[in-house]
């Protein structure tokens, strides 16, 4: 596993990902998908933990998808799970693919800026 502190940052390549509102195994399976594709700033093995006591959980991390370290197979989800990207135009696109690899991909919103987006994914098992 490759975290993004050991190379060079590509900031067009970057992908802000965030889950929210489904169960933290899920959050888990998701993230550790994608760290099976692309390097994160998430250690290997750091588990999603829930917030406190009348909070509301959202689980956060950034990828790299200039690079591929591997293609996931199928993952399980216990129910479908929205996921938020956002970074460039190329780079949630690379990001999408590769989270088709494991699950049913759709998109249910975007927004656009100038030199980036935000895209509402909706995962599902395959």
């Amino acid at each position: 596993m490759s975290t993004l502190e050991d190379r060079p940052v590509d900031p067009s390549a970057q992908v802000a990902v965030t889950l929210g509102g489904c169960a933290k195994e899920d959050a888990g399976v998701v993230l550790a998908t994608l760290q099976a594709s692309f390097p994160s700033d998430r250690e290997l093995g750091d588990e999603p933990a829930e917030a406190g006591e009348g909070g509301h959980t959202v689980w956060t991390a950034t990828f790299d998808v200039s690079t591929t370290l591997g293609l996931p197979g199928p993952a399980r989800l216990s129910e479908p799970v929205t996921v938020t990207a956002q970074g460039g135009y190329r780079a949630v696109d690379r990001l999408r693919e590769g989270l088709a690899e494991a699950f049913a991909v759709r998109v249910i919103g975007t927004a656009s800026g100038d030199q980036e987006q935000e895209a509402q994914l909706r995962l599902d098992n395959q």
